[in-house]
C-alpha cells in the first residue's frame, strides 16, 4: 500500500505561481514512477507530467514548457511547479504512484486561477 498526500493548493491570480507537494507513506520503495494528474469539473483526468524512481521527468504536450516536476527521495515528496499560471490551470490536482500492477491516487488538491 501507497498512501498519498497533495498540497499547496489554493488561489493564485493569473501570472502568478505554484508549488504543489505530493507526500508518499507505505511501500514506497517499490514506486515505480510518481505522477501528476488534473482533473476540471465534468471532465476526465488529464496527465500532466511524470518522473521515475530515477528522477526523469517527462510532460504532455500541453505541459511542456509551462510545469515542472521534481523529486525528493530523502522526504518521499514529488513537487510540481508553474511559474506562469493561466485561468485554464484551474483543476483538481492529483499525485499517483505506479507498482508493478496497481496505481494508487491521492485526494487532489484544489487550484484556482483567478484574474
Amino acid at each position: 500500500q501507497v498512501q498519498l498526500v497533495e498540497s499547496g493548493g489554493g488561489l493564485v491570480q493569473a501570472g502568478g505561481s505554484l508549488r504543489l507537494s505530493c507526500t508518499a507513506s507505505g511501500s514506497i520503495a517499490r514506486v515505480i514512477s510518481m505522477a501528476w494528474y488534473c482533473q476540471a469539473p465534468g471532465k476526465q483526468r488529464e496527465l500532466v507530467a511524470t518522473i521515475t524512481s530515477g528522477g526523469k521527468p517527462s510532460y504532455a504536450d500541453s505541459a511542456k514548457g509551462r510545469f515542472t516536476i521534481s523529486r525528493d527521495n530523502g522526504k518521499n515528496k514529488v513537487f510540481l511547479e508553474n511559474n506562469s499560471l493561466k485561468l485554464e490551470n484551474t483543476d483538481v490536482y492529483c499525485c499517483t504512484a505506479a507498482v508493478l500492477g496497481k496505481q494508487y491516487w491521492g485526494q487532489g488538491t484544489q487550484v484556482t486561477v483567478s484574474e
